[in-house]
């Protein structure tokens, strides 16, 4: 048997690389058509016009399907572990899996509502994303040790998260000074400096987020999901 094929470990595998993939994909047709320009644009820039925004749509709604798999199945193995040992707070596990959850939801209307047609839409739900899932990867973290994951996972998703929480504020704060919103920007613009800024952590937030599914895999593999299926006889 394959190591990708152990217990559930497909799970988070797919969703980086699909993940990375939507980001990469979308950047590099919006490259290819000039739709934006080559040094950081922001990551709903590469998704804004036809076709990048359609393919991005599809490829985000997936990724956020993947996600939301792969959080519940984390919940679940959280759950079980917890069952003697009562080390972690099952209020901790559930904030855990509603943040993830929203966090997935945010991405599907961040996908839907392009930056360019309905902005305030669109940034919220990039805002709900950023906050739901640097929470998120913050509290997995403090779930992980000493509870079912190695000392070296656990420095690893205590530093990925670090990171994520350190660039996810000045991506918010320096976005507010952002005052255009056209997807080519001039060197001589006034708020350039807040705009690279801002465009810069974001893509560090996105993939943090990304790569904390990495940390998974090990987890993953000692672990499978089944469903029971019960009739009920309403006679």
């Amino acid at each position: 048997m394959f190591w990708f094929m152990q217990g559930l470990c497909f799970l988070p595998v797919f969703l980086v690389i699909w993940s990375s993939s939507t980001f990469v994909t979308s950047y590099l047709i919006a490259i290819f058509r000039k739709d934006v320009d080559l040094i950081f644009p922001y990551i709903s820039d590469t998704g804004a016009n036809p076709p990048e925004s359609c393919i991005f749509g599809l490829m985000t709604f997936i990724s956020a399907c993947a996600g939301a798999a792969t959080m519940y199945a984390r919940y679940k193995f959280v759950e079980k572990l917890n069952e003697g040992a009562r080390v972690v707070r099952p209020c901790l596990n559930k904030s855990a899996l509603v943040l993830g959850m929203l966090s997935c939801f945010s991405m599907c209307i961040v996908a839907t509502f392009q930056e360019t047609t309905i902005t305030k839409v669109h940034d919220a739900g990039a805002l709900l994303f950023f906050v739901s899932g640097v929470l998120y990867i913050i509290i997995q973290s403090v779930i992980s040790y000493p509870f079912g994951s190695s000392t070296g996972v656990f420095r690893a998703r205590v530093v990925i998260s670090i990171i994520a929480a350190l660039a996810f504020f000045p991506t918010v704060i320096c976005a507010f000074f952002v005052k255009q919103t056209t997807l080519h920007r001039d060197k001589g613009d006034q708020d350039y400096p807040f705009h690279v800024a801002s465009a810069v952590c974001e893509w560090v937030v996105a993939f943090s987020f990304v790569c904390f599914f990495l940390t998974y895999i090990d987890d993953f593999k000692l672990f499978t999901l089944r469903v029971h299926t019960e009739f009920e006889d309403l006679s």
